[in-house]
């Protein structure tokens, strides 16, 4: 295939554009080429400017649970947009929101909305330190919370993609409040909480990683952590703005049955509209102002496009539970798939799922932590990427990243990714 278009418009994006993106993981730099310029998206198919089709494995990230496009979302929007596309001032679809959310989702009893998931992971450990008084933090390698200046030390996502652990920017006094743990490793955070048990406000984590691929907690991590930060008054937060509503309609910790002090969310809960929240137990959230002292505020927080869409969605998610198992049976079909295929092929590989998110890695399994993540075969990657997207497969452009399935993905859908996926592996073989 050949993108004349896409790289025309490349040209001219990066003479106005930092690096020609809005966001570094779509610049293609981990696998090379021009990244694709998309016109239009239906259902689990995306065409780019030339006019080709592409089966869509990323859904914007996470948030098009159900597809591109669904039609009452964006009926609910134009809807909406009528009646203006901002206020700046409280709206019903608000009060609508938060009451679905906190209703459905354990431990949330409020919530604020905010307009990214940066957003709303910087305003809640901002709230955490407020509320404990103390000011340190723990995360984890390889779990990325968005471009806060308290995130950026040995992040996942885009950074890691970008072979940019930590950011120039981020001063020496940010960086040594931010301390870094190992997934799916307690002792290394018991360690940092011993040595700094008098300042400890918050332990964040993304309770299934999904920004160095699909990690899941190994047994009696999340149960640990929660133990740990009772014990030592820590508050324990959940960035599911990836596994929000996708994973389960109550999230991560529906799964695993551990209950957050605060949770952070995104993606879903706009339906691809820029949004974010947080929340979390009453007593904590009632730190935020106008009620307590923690300032956060938004001209645009509960815009009512993205309220609409997301109460749209969630709702039709609730009213649909059977989503959900339609959901895993896809994503196994395909993940085992992609093991027999790698299997066959004799390629080294380790497969990690939790209902529609996969990570692929190419090295030898487990793949537990970020520094077992790093040992995937990228250059490998980067081939397998361009020999699925020239067979008509969107990947995601970054070896450290998780695909995210829609449930519009068919059984011929799957098939046709699956072929596409031997025929590359094939290819790449007999080089």
């Amino acid at each position: 295939m050949d993108y004349p278009k896409s790289k025309e418009l490349y040209e001219r994006a990066s003479k106005v554009i930092p690096g020609g993106v809005n966001s570094p993981v779509r610049a293609f730099n981990s696998v090379g080429g021009t990244p694709l310029f998309i016109t239009r998206a239906q259902g689990s198919y995306l065409w780019d400017e030339e006019g080709n089709r592409y089966i869509d494995l990323i859904s914007s990230w996470g948030p098009m649970l159900l597809g591109h496009a669904e039609p009452d979302v964006i009926k609910a929007v134009q809807q909406t947009a009528e009646n203006s596309t901002s206020f700046g001032a409280p709206t019903r679809l608000e009060v609508e929101m938060a009451e679905l959310i906190c209703s459905s989702v354990p431990g949330v009893d409020k919530i604020r909305m905010v307009n990214s998931g940066t957003e709303a992971t910087m305003s809640a450990i901002r709230v955490a330190r407020g509320y404990t008084g103390k000011n340190k933090i723990i995360k984890f390698k390889g779990n990325y919370h968005g471009h806060g200046d308290s995130f950026l030390i040995e992040a996942g996502s885009g950074a890691l993609t970008m072979g940019e652990p930590s950011s120039p920017g981020v001063t020496e006094g940010t960086a040594k409040d931010t301390l870094n743990a190992e997934y799916n490793n307690l002792d290394s955070v018991k360690k940092l909480v011993e040595a700094n048990k008098d300042d400890m406000a918050a332990i964040i984590l993304e309770p299934i990683a999904g920004n160095m691929g699909c990690i899941p907690p190994n047994e009696g991590f999340l149960e640990g952590l929660r133990a740990l930060c009772d014990e030592q008054n820590i508050v324990l937060i959940f960035d599911e703005v990836m596994t929000g509503f996708r994973v389960d309609f109550r999230g991560a910790q529906k799964v695993y049955g551990v209950t957050a002090d605060m949770v952070t969310y995104g993606k879903i809960i706009g339906a691809g509209l820029p949004v974010g929240a947080y929340g979390g137990k009453e007593e904590i959230m009632d730190y935020v102002a106008p009620t307590g002292p923690v300032y956060q505020a938004g001209t645009l927080s509960g815009n009512p496009l993205a309220m609409a869409a997301g109460f749209t969605l969630l709702k039709k998610l609730k009213d649909h539970p059977e989503v959900y198992d339609e959901l895993e049976k896809k994503s196994q079909v395909l993940a085992t798939g992609i093991t027999k295929i790698l299997q066959e092929y004799d390629i080294p590989h380790a497969m990690n799922r939790v209902g529609s998110m996969i990570g692929v890695f190419y090295c030898e399994g487990p793949v537990e932590t970020f520094d077992d993540a790093n040992h995937t075969d990228k250059e490998l990657f980067g081939r397998i990427f361009h020999g699925m997207l020239k067979r008509g497969v969107h990947l995601p452009p970054s070896p450290f990243e998780a695909f995210f399935l829609a449930n519009s993905l068919t059984t011929d859908d799957i098939s046709f990714i699956l072929t596409a996926f031997e025929e590359t592996i094939s290819e790449i073989k007999s080089d």
